[in-house]
């Protein structure tokens, strides 16, 4: 199976639909591989609280139109990083799109974990509550998004659910950029499951970006890694390697604590 990840940069003085299109003609410049996967909210950059209500999308708005038909195109696996979107309701969610090869969108994931503090995409955003995974013929994707990459029990649920590769699109700061490389290190470990980490390159909204996107095999080896700058990561992996090894090294069968209930 072969990945391309598009680290791509956010800038500032280039409009959406720019990027779109942009962002559109590198998807379609991969075809030949299986998977393409974008960042985070790379139509408006990770950290542009300012623009998430004025650019948010619904789930068949323009950057959904333009990236179906950048998959069908290039006869791709999609995963189209987040959007900001307007929910009926008017919420805003961090919102993942995955396009088959046709066009259609096989499945969208709103981000369960936001990051802020209180403050940014934590006020300004609602909280998704479903995991979410993709079958695409070679392997079940697991599907998360950056900040919940420091939450360990939403892996271990996608891994329940038949995760065997996990893919995280991510506006990952420069300033924890080691963080970046040692969880999705460890969530490839403890899940025996290939991680595929997409962030964005540059600054945006005054904010360096760690670049460096990175797959992880399920003994948690790199395979491969992207520097700080745009770049296109292409790989190519056996997934049959995460039965292989979760039979070679039982682990998850030793099992003792579940997924902690949720809070009401």
């Amino acid at each position: 199976m072969r990945a391309s990840l598009l680290q791509i940069y956010v800038k500032a003085a280039e409009s959406v639909d720019s990027r779109r299109r942009r962002v559109a003609a590198l998807v379609r410049e991969q075809a030949g591989v299986d998977l393409v996967v974008l960042p985070e909210l790379w139509t408006t950059g990770a950290f542009a609280y300012e623009s998430f209500a004025t650019e948010a999308e619904t789930l068949d708005g323009a950057t959904a139109e333009v990236m179906a038909k950048a998959a069908s195109d290039a006869g791709v696996w999609l995963h189209a990083g987040s959007v900001p979107e307007r929910a009926p309701d008017g919420t805003l969610y961090n919102t993942s799109l995955v396009f088959s090869p046709s066009g259609d969108l096989a499945a969208a994931y709103r981000k369960i974990h936001r990051f802020g503090f209180d403050k940014g995409e934590a006020v300004l955003m609602g909280a998704g509550d479903e995991l979410v995974t993709v079958r695409l013929p070679e392997t079940t994707v697991g599907v998360a998004t950056c900040y919940d990459l420091r939450f360990p029990e939403l892996f271990r649920g996608l891994v329940d659910a038949g995760a065997e590769t996990l893919v995280v699109p991510a506006g990952w700061p420069e300033r924890r950029r080691g963080h970046w490389t040692l969880l999705a290190r460890a969530r490839a470990v403890e899940n025996q499951a290939f991680v595929l980490a997409c962030g964005t390159a540059g600054t945006h909204a005054d904010v360096p970006q760690a670049g460096h996107s990175i797959v992880v095999d399920p003994w948690g080896e790199v395979l491969a890694e992207a520097g700080p700058d745009e770049e296109v990561l292409t790989v190519e992996f056996d997934p049959g390697r995460v039965a292989a090894t979760r039979d070679q090294f039982p682990v998850l069968k030793d099992r003792v604590l579940g997924l902690a209930a949720p809070r009401g």
